[in-house]
This record gives C-alpha cells, sequence and structure tokens, in this order.
C-alpha cells in the first residue's frame, strides 16, 4: 500500500504549481470580467462567471487535499489490489489518523469512562507477554477496568510459543493474521489459520506456537463452575458455523462457542452491511469485549457517540447503552464476548 500510495501523493504535490498558475490566469480573466460588469445591460455573464469561479475552487481543493478527512480516493485506486489482500489485512494495519493529524501531539481517538472504554491502535502499548516466547501483547481490557476478563492482543514475531494461563483460567484466542499451531506435545497438534480460533477450558495442558509472524486476539477469564458441566476443547472456524436467526434485526450473527450450559461465555461474529444497524439499544447485564475486524461505523456507549474502524476494540459495562450503524462501502464485521450461562447474583 505504501508504495502505491507515495507516488499519487507526488503526482499531487508536483502538480500544485501547475494548478495555482492556472488559477492565476483565471484570476485574471475573472478581475476583466468584473470591469466589464459595471458596463454591461445584463447580469448573467457575471453570475455565469462567478459560478465559474466557484466550482474552480472546489476542483482545485479536491485535486490537492491528499488523503485527509474530505478527499476524494478515485474509485480505482479503492479497488486495486482488494482482492489480494487476506482477510482482516487492516486489523494489523490499521488507520491510525489521517495525514494532517498524524504529526498532531497527543492525537488519539481512545477514551475510558467508567462504564465503557474505545481502545484505538495508534494507543497500544506493546511490551513482551510474560513467559510467552518471542511475542508482544498490548492488553486492552483488563479487570482494572471493571471487567471479569481480559482481551489483549499477542503479537507472535516468529520462533514463538505461548504459555498456560492460570490455573482456573480458561482462554479463547482466534487468529486475525498468519497461521499457528495448537499442540498439548503429543496427544494433538491442528494448524490454525486467519479466521480459525480455538476454546480451551480451564487447566488443559496446551501451547500456540508460530514458526513466522502471526497475531492473535485472546480472551482470558476464570471459569465459573455451574454443577457438573464441563467444558470440552472446541476448535473451529468462522465459516464453518451456521448463520442464526436475528429476530427484529438485519445483522447476521454467528456464535463460536457451544450455547449449553458448560459455557459460561460466548463469542459472536457479526456482519452489518453500509447502512445497516441495530434495532435494538440495547442495555443488560452482560458485560462485553469487542474487536472490530472489517469495516468502519458509529457506536454509541452510554450518551456518547464515537466513529470506529477497523482494528478498535470496545469495553462494555453491564448495563451501559449500546447501539451500533454500520458505515462506508463495505461490511462491518465484528467479534465480541458475551457472558452467558450464569446467575448474575
Amino acid at each position: 500500500m505504501k508504495n502505491k500510495k507515495a507516488p499519487l501523493l507526488a503526482d499531487n504535490k508536483s502538480s500544485v504549481k501547475r494548478y495555482m498558475i492556472h488559477h492565476h490566469h483565471l484570476i485574471q480573466a475573472l478581475n476583466s470580467s468584473a470591469l466589464n460588469m459595471h458596463t454591461s445591460s445584463s447580469s448573467s455573464s457575471s453570475t455565469k462567471t462567478t459560478i465559474i469561479f466557484i466550482l474552480y475552487l472546489c476542483w482545485l481543493e479536491i485535486a490537492v487535499s491528499g488523503d485527509g478527512f474530505c478527499s476524494v480516493t478515485p474509485s480505482n485506486v479503492l479497488n486495486e489490489g482488494l482482492n489480494s489482500r487476506p482477510l482482516y489485512w487492516k486489523v494489523t494495519n490499521p488507520t491510525l489518523a489521517p495525514s494532517h493529524l498524524q504529526d498532531l501531539p497527543g492525537f488519539t481517538r481512545s477514551v475510558y469512562e467508567r462504564d465503557h472504554a474505545l481502545i484505538t491502535p495508534e494507543s497500544h502499548v506493546l511490551s513482551p507477554l510474560p513467559e510467552w516466547k518471542n511475542t508482544l501483547g498490548a492488553y486492552l481490557i483488563t479487570p482494572a477496568m471493571g471487567s471479569h476478563f481480559v482481551m489483549y492482543i499477542a503479537k507472535m514475531l516468529g520462533k514463538s510459543r505461548s504459555t498456560l494461563p492460570p490455573s482456573g483460567v480458561e482462554r479463547f484466542f482466534f487468529v486475525v493474521d498468519g497461521a499457528v499451531t495448537l499442540t498439548n506435545g503429543s496427544d494433538y497438534s491442528h494448524d490454525l489459520t486467519v479466521d480459525s480460533y480455538a476454546y480451551l477450558p480451564p487447566s488443559v495442558h496446551h501451547s500456540v506456537e508460530s514458526d513466522a509472524s502471526a497475531t492473535l486476539v485472546v480472551f482470558e477469564r476464570r471459569y465459573s463452575l455451574e454443577g457438573e458441566y464441563h467444558p470440552e476443547l472446541i476448535i473451529g472456524s468462522t465459516d464453518k458455523q451456521d448463520l442464526l436467526e436475528t429476530p427484529g434485526e438485519v445483522f447476521q450473527l454467528r456464535k463460536l462457542l457451544p450455547t449449553s450450559m458448560a459455557y459460561d461465555f460466548n463469542i459472536h461474529i457479526m456482519d452489518f452491511q453500509p447502512g445497516e444497524f441495530l434495532n435494538v439499544k440495547e442495555v443488560h447485564y452482560n458485560q462485553h469485549g469487542l474487536l472490530l475486524l472489517e469495516g468502519q461505523g458509529i457506536y454509541r456507549l452510554g450518551n456518547s457517540w464515537y466513529p470506529v474502524q477497523t482494528g478498535d476494540a470496545i469495553w462494555m459495562a453491564p448495563f451501559v447503552p449500546q447501539w451500533y450503524a454500520a458505515l462506508g462501502k463495505s461490511r462491518t464485521r465484528y467479534l465480541l464476548y458475551k457472558d452467558v450461562n450464569r446467575n448474575p447474583l
């Protein structure tokens, strides 16, 4: 992307001088027309000249605007190479800020409030994950916020290996970039690629390994035991999960884990086409952790309305009002943690 974008910007900059020369000539012509306007009995000529001048300034503005909020990208540039990009590629290559804000000290879209948080990619602080080998991590949601789970990004750098979570803690991970191998060293070994995932019950011995770079989003929480139910190891991929009915809603829903009482949380994959939105303005006891895998839109959290895009993470506390609408020209897909099957007492 960077190699393709640079010539476009260079072309724009090198053309500014030519545009300004044309602009200078036009101004001279307009000045001449203005002098004639005082001696003309018709106002139609001055009206046409004024309109042409305004349209020209608008065209000039677009021609040299670069890639800011109001810039117009040619459709051939937008479509070029889209089919060759891997799924969820923008999660690991996010837009950190419009070009005219990238050098603005202190700029971030991240927000932390009592009952919600928006953590955007420019705010990620990567550091070695404790006891993981050759892996950097960024914790996006932790109990320090008020959550009962953790959500973090694990960037495996190559020749990487995970460690076990603490005793009694269950783990779910989803591959957003690259490929990993899940193994227990003897009984099983599974290769997982982008859009694949695994759920590991508490105290199940395992290791996640990667020879090359890979990126995971990981959820962990202390398992809430319910009667004699016992969760099982789950390995799957999004495209193998059935679409579920969503009465009263238009989005598409897949659940990645079984809905039985053995599981105290689930992971939803939710798809919205541009212009679609949640009909229900949700307020409930469940907590959420969300990662936007594709697309962009507006998320209402409490009384605030946030523009969001691929790579953004959101924490939603119990009972915070929440609502989403998809914008742009491509689908929104997000991955959503939700605690289930347990009495809130």
